[in-house]
């Protein structure tokens, strides 16, 4: 998107505002398609966590991907989208039985991480066919808060206790029909990656009736000019090779299932902020703006990097800013990072915001989530209205304490 765009967006939206180009998220969905496109069977399942936008769940869905979901909320808003049930897959973790069953009554297919449920489930509903998630017990990803599949993780069940599975299964004569893993998020190594594939191809060759692999995703895209990312390429075209001569060893074409989120949508969200003040202290120029870790927490909670931009000014000359927000905490965004020269009243963008951005705003402080935009065929959609004063308070009950404990002491 170019700058007058965005500039228009946050003139007729105001701000502070999440922006989403589709173009974007249509080319890197391509891209993820073409690196696979000699397997027979692929399916490409996007993890809704990242942006659950409607808006954004038909788009994807319309270029042919299933979803990937994680509580029975974001099932129904795949449902709610027109996703398909058996386009959608549940992979909850730490979740009630309850749970577990009412998604596998919509007909969505079923993933389960830990022994217990499994038993559980297949004891009553030996007939639906069930998903397992396996922890490789491989390091990877960007940091230790993003790792997933290493020995101490909470999410899976451990290799080690493959014994205890295939005796769940024959007790209960439930029926596997997938295993997956995912090993964390921003995987640089296409080599580790490749090697926890390894063991989940050991894992289902336990399992003599599989539909699929699904091998999660994680792969990283770019946060800055010259940032290393995952070469889909060079790792598709080394996991076609190897998953179609598994299939052979196998004996049975199955599916090649990955989910990505940030890979589709990372680099297709822009937020828009306005400096609402410059201020200088004796060592640092601050650019506060209006927002904050309400509504973008990744570099507080991540120590992600973003991008930051004045596209007010994209021309001006750069100098040193620590961005910070209004919120009673330390909200830094950046500090003493080169951007060019900020005036207040001026709107900067942050790169990289569409994935796992939105989906963690929050009204902290009583501030108002703000509105989403789709950039589509060179139009700016409204696809999320912004919070009011009322959205705060609708579902607060209003009790009338005083009278209450007046009536206690009397």
């Amino acid at each position: 998107m170019e700058n007058e765009n965005l500039l228009a967006v946050a003139r007729e939206f105001e701000s502070p505002v999440y922006v989403y180009d589709s173009s974007k998220i249509i080319s890197q969905y391509n891209r993820l398609s073409d690196a696979f496109k000699k397997v027979k069977r692929i399916k490409l399942n996007y993890a809704v966590k990242a942006l659950s936008n409607l808006a954004i769940l038909k788009l994807i869905n319309s270029l042919g991907a299933g979803l990937d979901t994680v509580s029975i909320q974001e099932v129904k808003l795949g449902l709610l989208a027109g996703v398909k049930p058996n386009d959608i897959v549940f992979t909850p973790n730490g979740v009630s039985l309850e749970e577990i069953e009412k998604v596998s009554a919509m007909g969505v297919q079923i993933n389960i991480d830990n022994l217990s449920i499994l038993e559980q489930f297949g004891t009553k509903h030996p007939n639906v066919p069930v998903c397992i998630r396996m922890n490789p017990h491989v390091m990877a990803g960007g940091n230790s808060k993003i790792s997933v599949g290493h020995i101490d993780s909470k999410f899976g069940i451990s290799i080690h206790q493959i014994p205890h599975i295939l005796r769940i299964v024959e007790n209960t004569g439930m029926h596997i029909n997938g295993v997956h893993m995912h090993t964390g998020s921003d995987i640089l190594d296409i080599e580790v990656f490749l090697r926890a594939c390894e063991i989940l191809f050991e894992t289902a060759m336990h399992f003599k009736n599989l539909d699929f692999i699904d091998f999660g995703s994680g792969f990283k895209v770019p946060y800055k000019l010259g940032d290393i990312e995952t070469d889909i390429e060079e790792f598709g075209q080394k996991m076609t090779n190897r998953f179609n001569a598994f299939c052979k060893e196998y004996g049975k074409e199955l599916t090649l299932g990955f989910e990505p989120g940030k890979f589709l949508v990372s680099e297709a969200g822009y937020f828009l902020a306005k400096v609402n003040v410059v201020k200088q202290t004796t060592s640092t120029v601050f650019a506060g703006i209006d927002s904050g870790l309400n509504h973008l927490i990744r570099p507080m909670f991540y120590g992600s990097h973003h991008e930051i931009i004045n596209i007010s000014n994209p021309e001006g000359r750069e100098r040193f800013y620590s961005i910070v927000g209004y919120i009673c905490e330390t909200d830094t965004f950046a500090t003493n990072r080169r951007i060019s020269e900020i005036t207040e009243g001026d709107i900067i963008a942050f790169k990289n915001a569409g994935a796992y951005c939105f989906s963690m705003a929050s009204n902290y402080n009583s501030r108002y989530r703000p509105a989403e935009v789709l950039w589509h065929n060179g139009e700016a959609h409204l696809i999320r209205k912004r919070e009011d004063f009322e959205d705060l308070t609708k579902n607060q009950v209003d009790v009338d304490i005083l009278t209450k404990a007046s009536e206690s002491v009397s």
